[in-house]
């Protein structure tokens, strides 16, 4: 215990010379980290955690494991000055322990709504001393929204179906995924059924006959590929499925509702124009 404490208090004392500067910035939470990029302000980044996905620069960044198990040393060893964290991130006894240590930590607004996204882009742009820059990307984010939302499309039964540990999930209420369903004029069958993401059963999903199918590239991925997808029993007889009306979109597009959520709403406006 001693050993630990020593070596972490002597991790700690090294940065205390960048704190005013705040030069050493370790983001968690791929939205969080993707609208720093969106500010121009990536180079002041020395760390992310594994969902930051967004922009391609941001995955070469050494990472501190995953925003929602932030381990202590492996964060506290990179010397950072300030900690830029998704509201979601923890466990919040890590996040307690890094800040006892001296490393100032902000979290963001990060909830399921436009108006969360607008809210971190302004609390991250103030942190960073981007005031100004943030302005401009929330009005640039509302209008490429606004036309995204103004494009025809039609509104379909719609499941986004998730696949992190072999088992699949089907987003329900109180996630970014069917804010986003509903950006887009779809319907998100699992809206009224469930809150947030829990397994589905073949018996159930095909009861709830979704039309169009999201799935997440990574979900894709951990299937075994997309016809591999396609075949799972929960997946195969529902009517998007035999009718092939199912979108693959990067996770951070499906799942995060951050600053190129317009892009996704588009990319689910042509899926439903292109349904038969």
């Amino acid at each position: 215990m001693k050993k630990s404490l020593l070596f972490l208090l002597g991790l700690f004392f090294v940065p205390l010379a960048f704190a005013a500067n705040k030069e050493r910035v370790i983001s968690l939470g791929g939205s969080v980290t993707e609208i720093v990029y969106e500010l121009g302000l990536g180079d002041s980044l020395i760390a992310d955690d594994l969902s930051s996905l967004y922009p391609e620069a941001a995955t070469r960044l050494p990472r501190v494991g995953y925003y929602r198990a932030v381990p202590v040393e492996g964060v506290v060893a990179m010397h950072p000055d300030l900690i830029l964290a998704s509201e979601n991130a923890g466990p919040a006894h890590a996040l307690e322990s890094i800040s006892k240590l001296g490393v100032e930590i902000v979290k963001v607004s990060d909830r399921a709504s436009l108006e969360s996204l607008y809210e971190r882009v302004q609390q991250i742009a103030k942190v960073l001393s981007a005031e100004d820059k943030g302005d401009v990307l929330i009005e640039q984010i509302r209008a490429r929204v606004a036309r995204a939302q103004a494009l025809p499309g039609k509104n379909l039964k719609t499941a986004l179906i998730v696949n992190r540990t072999g088992t699949i999930q089907a987003a329900g209420s109180h996630t970014a995924a069917s804010v986003l369903i509903s950006l887009a004029g779809l319907t998100n069958v699992l809206e009224s059924a469930q809150k947030g993401y829990k397994p589905i059963s073949a018996e159930s999903l095909v009861n709830f006959g979704p039309e169009l199918i999201i799935v997440t590239k990574g979900s894709v991925q951990a299937s075994g590929g997309l016809a591999k997808f396609l075949k799972h029993p929960a997946i195969a007889i529902t009517p998007a499925a035999i009718n092939k009306r199912v979108v693959v979109m990067d996770d951070l597009l499906a799942l995060g509702l951050g600053p190129r959520v317009a892009q996704a709403i588009e990319q689910l406006k042509l899926a439903s124009n292109a349904a038969q």
